[in-house]
């Protein structure tokens, strides 16, 4: 079976076939239009194009941010530069043959569901994943079915609250986890230190331009013993494994799956954070879930949303 999977960012249109086996065997990357028309024309072209040289899917994954109804694949809300999405039905924009059923959902469930077809999710029935980056996305599965919720809601793990009176978030509430941990975070705190002239690697590297210091120098300080960097990261895994720690409580999953640029640091991460977690999960739990990175190691989104095709839906 091969499965068209299409992942919309605000930047790049991505799409490709993919195998059984989860391997992308051709793919199309085109950047996103600024207008609806322009956009559904350079998503028919990029379509045809795949169908022209693989043949018919047997179904078609889409990914995408926003608020998106999987039953009808109507977004039904989108900020920033897609806006013009809204209220649309991405199986109508794809434009394929009615026999070819189209699925769609947002970018978080969408990895969960190339971890649940190809990946660290294969086989189980209770995970929870959170996508690391600029901001934190969330997803979990609940007896094997992608946990949507009433309103297709749930699954923002990124904007659970951590600090009742902490920074506002983008999405209007305070001390949401992607304010303390994720990769604009974790750099607004290593930008800080840089501007307030603190003995670091950090403000000897970026002293004439701090927004130059991303999450990953800021990492790759503290493994090289830098006590700023060290700090803020060990701050940052802290409350991450607090929030980690609730989420095992509520949904007692089997494994947790990290995911998205900052998962790239790897044991830095993993090692601290599996240690803080067991910590505050052990006296209720009694039992160590592991944490573990990504296995599907395609970035473009492309594998995540064919899985969409083959991942259970309840």
């Amino acid at each position: 079976m091969v499965a068209l999977g299409i992942d919309i960012g605000g930047h790049q249109i991505r799409g490709g076939m993919v195998g059984e086996d989860g391997a992308i065997l051709a793919s199309r990357t085109i950047q996103t239009p600024s207008d609806l028309d322009a956009f559904h024309a350079a998503l028919q072209d990029a379509v045809n194009w795949l169908i022209e040289t693989n043949g018919i899917p047997a179904g078609v994954g889409v990914g995408c941010k926003g608020i998106i109804d999987p039953e009808s694949t109507r977004i039904e809300t989108l900020r920033g530069s897609l806006h013009y999405l809204e209220g649309l039905r991405l199986a109508d924009l794809v434009g394929l043959p009615l026999d070819v059923p189209v699925f769609a959902d947002n970018d978080a469930r969408v990895a969960l569901a190339g971890e649940m077809v190809w990946g660290a999710a294969k086989g189980r029935r209770h995970v929870v994943m959170l996508t690391l980056g600029n901001g934190v996305g969330g997803a979990a599965v609940v007896d094997g079915n992608l946990l949507r919720g009433h309103g297709g809601m749930a699954g923002q793990l990124g904007h659970l609250t951590v600090e009742p009176h902490g920074a506002v978030c983008s999405c209007g509430n305070r001390g949401c986890l992607e304010t303390v941990f994720s990769a604009r975070a974790i750099e607004a705190e290593a930008r800080a230190a840089v501007h307030r002239g603190c003995d670091s690697v950090l403000t000897r590297l970026f002293r004439e331009q701090p927004q130059l210091a991303t999450c990953r120098t800021v990492f790759q300080a503290a493994s090289e013993g830098d006590a700023i960097a060290r700090t803020i990261v060990t701050d940052a895994i802290y409350r991450l494994a607090a929030a980690l720690a609730g989420l095992l409580n509520v949904f007692d999953p089997e494994v947790v799956i990290l995911g998205g640029q900052v998962a790239d640091a790897g044991a830095d991460l993993l090692m601290p954070l599996q240690e803080e977690v067991w910590n505050r999960t052990r006296g209720l739990l009694g039992r160590e879930v592991p944490i573990v990175e990504q296995e599907v190691a395609d970035k473009s989104g492309i594998v995540g949303a064919a899985g969409l095709v083959v991942a259970p839906r309840g």
